[in-house]
């Protein structure tokens, strides 16, 4: 298993990450980033997560929604019901390739989109936000597109890339 992200207290446990303290999902900063970047390595090595989220979140919950839902979300109750609701293994992931990433979103019940990243400037936004990133950092027109895809959290002057490349795929891999 690959390393989890060190900004993120957590243990291992037989049945997957509990999370020591409540992630930050309000989106004031890089906390929320960070947060989100764990949050996606997990889903891509297939781990069960057990986390409560903090703060108010400044952005549609719904880019999450591939995401392991949390425990518990004060305050947003109905929210956390339709985040659980709609959470799927696999629903949102990328394959990179040669100078491209292929992206498939099927976040939205009912439909299923496949996106190409090929221009330099989209994809090097969108590897450089493997990575949480100060929006200045990164090229703000291709962020904007990005976000416009829903491919990228960006709130709080930081930014992050949503798609987790998956790791461990389900038997038949073709279920997903």
């Amino acid at each position: 298993m690959s390393a989890l992200p060190a900004e993120v207290p957590y243990r291992l446990t037989r049945r997957g990450v509990d999370v020591a303290q409540a992630l930050d999902l309000s989106g004031a900063g890089r906390a929320t980033a960070e947060a989100v970047l764990f949050l996606r390595e997990c889903e891509s090595q297939g781990l069960r997560v057990a986390w409560r989220a903090a703060g108010s979140p400044s952005y549609d919950l719904g880019v999450l929604r591939h995401l392991p839902p949390p425990l518990e979300m004060p305050g947003c109750e109905s929210e956390l019901a339709a985040w659980r609701a709609g959470y799927s293994y696999g629903s949102l992931h990328h394959r990179r390739g040669p100078g491209f990433v292929t992206v498939l979103d099927r976040r939205q019940r009912g439909t299923a989109v496949r996106l190409t990243l090929d221009h330099p400037g989209l994809l090097a936004a969108f590897l450089r936000l493997h990575e949480p990133a100060p929006l200045d950092a990164v090229d703000p027109e291709a962020v904007d597109l990005l976000v416009a895809e829903r491919l990228v959290l960006a709130a709080g002057g930081w930014a992050v890339a949503l798609p987790p490349r998956i790791r461990r795929w389900p038997v038949p891999c073709t279920a997903i």
